[in-house]
């Protein structure tokens, strides 16, 4: 009995396809020498309706003939999806040349889904590339989205992950694999520049409607609704960008493509976790210039919105009635991106000081602390832990910013009982600030050991980086910096 008829949760749509075909191309997942089951997300399968425990035989066996694409559920209708894009600020036609969108599932909640099979082969899109994809990146991209999941920062997460019985040339032979990748859309902003290259207004159109269908749908029947939409997005990834950068969480390959409109987190390759904190650390072995660093990370969001702008352009000509006054609204909601960002950052970093109110100098308190981790190489995570733990070890060269930080806490605590104001203050520092991050020794050797066959110590990492604002003796290890052998660490983005 195969997964799809074994299972009757399924509720799939194929709404993506009901559009113009200039924007996707049918796709058949490759037909693998074999499957077998590396994860399987119980928790988020549930989510999904899909409420399937992969614990007999049997069952892992359907779930994983299903993650390679060898039984795919009722109304599936898989296709790749186009896109051009920027990369490293050069424009090029990207395609979608190894991930195949199999439907979008309609959960008990009410929510539209994305289902895709990540390394499933090649499609029209596939510029000469194999389609395929090694277990090791797979793995790393269920650790980091489950993790960010868990840290409540908005992104696409993975459902399974299943090897193909294939051996496939990555700096050597690699085991194959796929991942099962969910997400609110698979939209992205290079989906605008491939629809704005084609020079054809209508299809513009049609799949910014969509967009807001399916992001935005109280914008649907506003007349000025593209607009709206632009500016919704810029607010989105203003959020998120802070989001990343309050845990000191680098992307590491911000290209367009890799930027999504419903605000999500997408593409985990060369992304990595700060130890010791730098601003300018970056940890993907391709970005020679630093282009995708930690602290560039903001302006580059801002750039990549200026090409979403410029693709939404001849729609938002069409509102305005002529191009300068089109361009001038479009450069005023870029503009206030830096002020979205800014108050979003600020938002994120005040409940990691355990801050409720706003001051004009909590910039200016936030950006010194910020400057003596830098000079003291502390670490990012640990260190505002220890703030949470009344841990932080007295440093003379930190003795101003402790008092005056003491002094910020005790102003705002004016009016309340002193007691009432500590425990919830360090209830929301403790919120915030996580015991556990996917640490890229950790990683590494999760990712070494399943590689060799050995699960055990990639699921121990899993099921630690679900409870990241926990502080168990049992997870310790989990929380130990890098040691020096790991200066100067590159990642790689697994394609």
């Amino acid at each position: 009995m195969s997964f799809a008829s074994h299972h009757a949760g399924w509720n799939l749509d194929a709404s993506y396809a009901r559009l113009p075909d200039a924007f996707w191309a049918e796709a058949t997942p490759a037909p693998f020498p074999s499957s077998q089951l590396v994860a399987w997300n119980a928790s988020l399968a549930c989510e999904l309706g899909i409420g399937l425990e992969a614990r007999n035989t049997e069952v892992r066996a359907q779930c994983a003939q299903f993650a390679t694409g060898a039984s795919l559920p009722p109304n599936a209708v898989p296709i790749a999806q186009a896109y051009a894009g920027h990369q490293y600020g050069h424009g090029t036609m990207l395609g979608d040349g190894r991930a195949i969108l199999i439907g979008e599932q309609r959960t008990p909640s009410g929510a539209r889904i994305d289902l895709h099979l990540k390394g499933a082969g090649r499609t029209r899109f596939s510029r000469g590339g194999d389609g395929r994809a090694a277990l090791g990146p797979m793995l790393r991209e269920y650790l980091v989205s489950e993790a960010m999941h868990a840290l409540g920062i908005p992104t696409t997460r993975s459902l399974a992950v299943a090897t193909t019985g294939e051996m496939i040339p990555r700096d050597g032979l690699k085991r194959g694999a796929v991942l099962v990748r969910t997400a609110s859309s698979h939209l992205r902003v290079g989906t605008f520049e491939y629809a704005a290259a084609l020079d054809d207004r209508a299809l513009l159109a049609q799949l910014t409607d969509y967009a807001i269908a399916r992001h935005d749908p109280d914008l649907a029947d506003d007349p000025d609704r593209v607009a709206q939409f632009l500016q919704r997005v810029i607010r989105r990834q203003a959020q998120l960008i802070a989001r990343w950068q309050s845990v000191g969480f680098v992307h590491g390959v911000m290209n367009t493509d890799n930027m999504t409109i419903s605000g999500e987190t997408i593409d985990y390759g060369p992304c990595a976790f700060i130890d010791a904190y730098d601003p300018d650390t970056v940890f993907s072995s391709i970005d020679r210039f630093g282009r995708y660093r930690y602290s560039q990370q903001p302006a580059i969001a801002q750039w990549n919105l200026a090409r979403l702008a410029e693709s939404l352009l001849p729609l938002l000509i069409a509102h305005e009635g002529e191009e300068s006054r089109a361009v001038d609204r479009a450069n005023a909601m870029l503009a206030e991106f830096p002020m979205n960002y800014q108050c979003a950052w600020l938002d994120a970093f005040r409940a990691k000081f355990g801050l409720f109110s706003a001051e004009d100098d909590d910039a200016s308190l936030i950006r010194e602390f910020l400057s003596w981790m830098h000079a003291s190489k502390s670490d990012f995570t640990n260190t505002f832990r220890a703030l949470v733990d009344d841990a932080l070890q007295a440093d003379p060269s930190r003795t101003a910013w402790d008092a005056r930080w003491q002094s910020r806490v005790e102003r705002e605590a004016i009016g309340q009982t002193s007691a009432a104001t500590s425990a919830t203050r360090l209830a929301r520092m403790r919120a915030v600030n996580p015991a556990i991050i996917p640490r890229n020794h950790r990683v590494e050797e999760a990712l070494a050991a399943a590689e060799a066959g050995d699960l055990a110590p990639f699921e121990a990492l899993v099921a630690a980086l679900q409870r990241p604002f926990d502080s168990h003796a049992c997870d310790a290890h989990y929380r130990e910096p890098a040691p020096p052998a790991f200066c100067g660490y590159r990642t790689f983005c697994g394609t």
